[in-house]
């Protein structure tokens, strides 16, 4: 009954039998109740007349709730059907809405009282501001400075509407309206603003209310980054603001106002009143703040108002010197408040907060770029003149002025340089290869999550150290080791003080000259390793030996040249694989692992003073050295040992190196298949599979150093071990038959499956690392044939190994034409039951999806006469398969897909069934790549999509089609030549999936993409631009269709980095040759 009465609208509404449903919605009744009222509330929403008993509901209800309800119900109708109301309604709506506000606003108690009904109006008028500003309400700044002075509470709310209309124009407009509509606003506002700006100056000059004052400065805060600039320069607004920043109520509103101002960069024109604002600035500041002030303190203890001051402060100076700081320097009487202010900067950086310390990081880094950059063009006067921003041409004699400006630049900036660097170090982030960390109750272990953030901060850290050592090598030597020694006498010892040292130190490996860097790095490790004899502690001891072991993985170069130093190194890395503290061991091995890669050639030769190579000491105490490592760390150690024995040129020592490090597990494997031969019930127990797993991991690791050095080793068990795979596979598809679905998921069948895959990740691993030689290929591949891939096709699904098509990918990938003659064997093994598991859907058998169509890629590019001989159904299957794979919207799957169709389209061009191929399959493949293209869900193989199409339209082009692609039996129109009639074929297709596109703009499209075949770059900004205009893709993120371009930006920017020493790290660089 209720309910009736509130949907007859054609009355005025029952505004108390409104509020209890409004109460009942928000109220604690029972569900029933709550979903009653909210059906009401949800129809009278939806429903057209509901808005013109508004004002009736507004003037009769005391309920906030139900005030909102019904200027939700308006803001509806403003945004969607504002323009089609008759004109009568429009101005009785906007002018109810403003007196109902200054009605409000003009009591300071109502204005307290009533403040979130009043913010709510404020928005609806912004709202219908939106459609009838300029044009249909040109009084309306008029109107709201007039109203403004007749109250001080109307004033402080006309400057939150001001506000919030410069935020609606200036900041949310994109997507909201078109760019006409936001032109226009953009050029009401600048007009008008004459008087908004002397309404601002009046308040700040004339009123003492402090609310009404930071309303104004927040207003103006939001106005300043688009105001005309005389209104600021030119007139009392940047003197007024430094009047109002020592009052400690407007502090943060007004550093925001000149944080803004700083901001702006519009040539040289106010650089007087730059100066000046900086320097009146900077006298008010010491006020504030002494100099001597310990700001970090003064964060930690300051309440949330302090707080942000200082936050503020750190935007202020950024702002200000990422623009104006050549200003100042050139002000040279003034440079002494410019140091003072980078000295605030430094000390700010102290803070204890995330956000705090990025604003003035990013500042840091560009500043010490930008130097590092003009010293180190010193040479070239031409980059120079850029570098100190001169835009001029070169005349004699201005080189040597130019080179003393330069030095004098540097003399200026050593002081504030000097205290970054040590900054930098005392702050330094965490490197990735650091495993042990201090967790949240003091304890030292080891590190379970990468935390990205803190390696992009390592990263810029790094960068902005390297350059602050090419600007001063001297000074960032001697402020290192002077930390160092502090450590050392205990003064300033602490795990987080050492650990920021040595993570400073290992980031500028590669930045100083050869010879200083080895100076500095005998006195470093001499010192590390005497702090880590005399210091006590199981958990001091764990922190030593983490920095010891970064360092000295950071420093490859210095190793190779001192056999001394990294001999003591090596051998105190296994002293540390003995020490159980957690991470350590793990640390031990990576490092190791490291080391041994850039020094191999070093342990493999006699060394003077030693009776045998490194390596052959190594292996006779490897019982020892292994004895407390974990599995995973034993596969890490022997996979060095790989490393060094590979680098071994005499092959007779190699075998023999590697028959004595493979002795243990060797052993370990003759012994289980002795006891296999008496009883296979013995493979049968969880423990020797355990062993079997693990001897075949150690296998792995060390084929992967050695590759095909590795030949004698896997020749003495590789046929055992096809034996075992065999045996393991039947007795899991026998559980997985008698147990059901579930069997597979039990810990026995999981074991078993990891020995068969680890037996194909090592068969897999040999393969890919040996030598192209074509012998080993005709040794291993034909006795896997039936054991690997018969098992494969005779196994229950959940029991087939994804790692069996990725073996085979790789077999031919590495041997080519010479797998032509097997390619049937493996389809027929793999094809049919492969597809049959991954066509149900997108979601099962992830792994074995790309490893499927990877095989198929190298079938395509190596082996394509194969596929030339399949039926026409098998290539049928071939080809759904592929437009399966690149409609998947698993990015991997779909980016494989593409690549394997873009192989197959060429290959079957050159071949002599090209007629026969394109007439079944081109229109099909362009109208799936089309359906793809435009589908949001596979933007990023953007790329792909268009070199596919590019071959397409280049081939009708061509002369390698010389039949119709039409059906001449169906298609009664004579075209006369295929250009026609895919061209006519394409704007059907476009036009029928685009209705809201023009036949013109398709046909535009259509004609360009037919004109820029050749032109890869107008091909793909014809397509991005169909893209945005089919509404496909206009208000989201479209970085993905420019990601090539982004990529080459990346190269760019790594060649850059490539050309200043020690950007990359000496361990991220390809070095084959340097390790001799």
């Amino acid at each position: 009954m209720a309910a009736e009465k509130l949907r007859d609208l054609s009355q005025p509404i029952d505004v108390p039998l409104l509020d209890a449903t409004v109460s009942a919605f928000y109220g604690t009744g029972s569900k029933a109740e709550r979903a009653a009222a909210d059906q009401i509330l949800r129809e009278l929403q939806t429903n057209p007349d509901t808005w013109l008993q508004v004002v009736h509901i507004l003037q009769n209800t005391k309920n906030l709730n139900t005030k909102f309800f019904a200027l939700q119900v308006l803001e509806g109708v403003i945004k969607y059907r504002w323009n089609a109301l008759p004109v009568e309604q429009r101005d009785g709506m906007k002018n109810y809405i403003s007196e109902v506000i200054v009605q409000l606003s003009s009591s300071e108690a109502s204005l307290r009282m009533e403040k979130l009904y009043i913010n709510k109006l404020n928005i609806i008028l912004v709202q219908i501001l939106k459609h009838e500003w300029p044009g249909r309400w040109r009084s309306f700044i008029p109107d709201l400075v007039s109203a403004a002075k007749t109250s001080e509470t109307v004033c402080e709310n006309c400057m939150t509407i001001l506000k919030l209309l410069s935020e609606e124009v200036f900041d949310f407009s994109r997507g909201e309206m078109t760019q006409q509509k936001i032109k226009d606003l953009k050029q009401s506002l600048n007009s008008e603003f004459q008087l908004i700006h002397e309404l601002c100056l009046y308040v700040l000059s004339a009123s003492q209310r402090i609310e009404l004052i930071r309303a104004t400065l927040s207003t103006l805060h939001a106005f300043l980054s688009w105001i005309p600039l005389g209104y600021i320069f030119e007139s009392p607004l940047l003197e007024t603001l430094l009047k109002f920043f020592p009052v400690p109520s407007y502090r943060n509103l007004t550093i925001q106002c000149l944080t803004e101002v700083a901001a702006l960069n519009f040539g040289d024109y106010y650089n007087v009143q730059y100066v000046n604002m900086y320097n009146i600035f900077i006298v008010q500041l010491q006020a504030i703040l002494p100099p001597n002030t310990s700001i970090p303190e003064a964060y930690a203890h300051g309440s949330s108002e302090e707080q942000a001051f200082i936050q503020n402060l750190a935007l202020f100076f950024t702002s200000f010197y990422k623009y104006h700081i050549r200003v100042l320097e050139s002000a040279q009487e003034k440079t002494s408040s410019l140091l003072l202010g980078l000295d605030f900067l430094i000390s700010i950086s102290y803070v204890d907060d995330t956000e705090v310390f990025k604003v003035c990081l990013d500042y840091w880094n560009t500043l010490v770029l930008e130097l590092f950059e003009a010293h180190n063009n010193i040479d070239n006067p031409a980059m120079a003149t850029n570098m100190m921003g001169l835009q001029m041409p070169l005349f004699p004699g201005m080189v040597d002025g130019l080179g003393s400006q330069l030095l004098l630049r540097r003399q200026l900036y050593a002081a504030p340089m000097s205290k970054l660097r040590l900054l930098m170090i005392c702050r330094m982030a965490k490197p990735e290869e650091v495993l042990i960390v201090e967790d949240e109750n003091g304890n030292i272990v080891r590190e379970t999550m990468k935390d990205n953030d803190v390696l992009v901060q390592y990263k810029i850290m790094r960068e902005t150290l390297i350059y602050l050592s090419h600007l001063d090598h001297e000074d960032t030597e001697k402020q290192m080791l002077k930390k160092l020694s502090k450590q050392l006498t205990g003064e300033d010892w602490s795990w987080n003080n050492l650990n920021t040292l040595c993570w400073a130190i290992g980031s500028i490996s590669g930045s100083m000259m050869e010879e200083q860097e080895n100076r500095f790095l005998v006195m470093v490790i001499r010192d590390l390793l005497n702090l880590c004899e005399i210091t006590k502690g199981k958990d001091n001891k764990a922190v030593i030996a983490s920095n010891i072991m970064y360092v000295v993985g950071q420093y490859p170069r210095f190793l190779r040249a001192h056999w001394k130093f990294l001999k003591t190194v090596v051998n105190k890395l296994f002293e540390f694989m003995h020490e159980t503290h957690p991470g350590v061991q793990d640390m031990a091995c990576d490092t190791f692992l490291k080391i041994v890669q850039k020094c191999k050639r070093k342990f493999v030769i006699t060394q003077v003073g030693e009776n045998e190579p490194f390596v052959s000491e190594l292996l006779t105490g490897l019982g020892t050295t292994i004895a407390d490592l974990e599995p995973h760390q034993i596969h890490s150690f022997y996979e060095s040992v790989g490393h060094m024995i590979q680098a071994e040129p005499d092959p007779q020592k190699r075998d023999e190196y590697l028959q004595r490090l493979m002795d243990l597990p060797n052993r370990r494997w003759n012994e289980i298949i002795g006891q296999a031969r008496l009883s296979v019930e013995y493979l049968k127990d969880p423990e020797v599979i355990r062993g079997v797993l693990n001897i075949l991991q150690t296998n792995t690791s060390v084929a992967n150093a050695l590759g095909t050095y590795f030949l004698s080793q896997i020749t003495l068990i590789f046929l055992d071990m096809l034996n075992v795979y065999r045996m393991y596979s039947e007795l899991i598809s026998s559980t997985i038959a008698e147990g059901g679905p579930y069997a597979s998921k039990k810990s026995f069948v999981k074991l078993l499956r990891s020995v068969k895959r680890e037996t194909l990740k090592l068969i897999e691993t040999f393969l890919d690392k040996a030598e192209d030689q074509p012998q080993i290929g005709k040794q291993f591949v034909p006795p896997m044939m039936d054991p690997i891939l018969g098992d494969y096709s005779r196994n229950v699904p959940d029991a087939r190994e994804s790692e069996v098509l990725s073996l085979f990918a790789t077999i031919i990938n590495k041997y080519k034409q010479v797998m032509v003659d097997d390619v049937p064997r493996i389809f027929e093994a793999v094809f049919q039951c492969t597809l049959e598991m991954i066509t149900k859907n997108f979601e099962d058998y992830p792994e074995h999806r790309l490893k499927f169509f990877s095989l198929l890629r190298a079938i395509a590019a190596f082996c394509f006469p194969a596929l030339i001989r399949l039926s026409s159904q098998q290539l049928k299957l071939v080809m759904d398969s592929i437009i399966w794979a690149f409609r998947h919207t698993e990015r991997n799957i779909a980016e494989t897909g593409l690549e394997l169709l873009l192989e197959m389209l060429k290959n079957f061009q050159a071949s002599d069934f090209c007629n026969q191929f394109y007439r079944t399959y081109y229109l099909t493949i362009e109208q799936e790549i089309f359906a793809v293209l435009t589908d949001t869900f596979h933007k990023p193989g953007f790329k792909l999509h268009v070199l596919v199409l590019q071959h397409l339209f280049c081939l009708v082009q061509s002369v390698a089609l010389t039949e119709p692609l039409w059906d001449a039996s169906s298609v009664t129109y004579p075209y006369p030549n295929n250009v026609a009639f895919v061209h006519e074929y394409t704007i059907k297709l476009l036009g029928s999936s685009f209705p809201n596109m023009t036949v013109v703009e398709v046909t535009q499209f259509v004609n360009g993409l037919l004109e820029s075949t050749n032109d890869i770059s107008t091909f793909k900004d014809h397509i991005r631009d169909f893209l945005v205009q089919s509404k496909e893709f206009s208000a989201q993120d479209n970085k993905d269709l420019y990601a090539e371009e982004a990529a080459a930006q990346r190269e760019r920017e790594r060649q850059r980095m490539l050309s200043i020493p020690g950007l990359i790290a000496p361990n991220e660089i390809k070095d084959e040759m340097l390790d001799s």
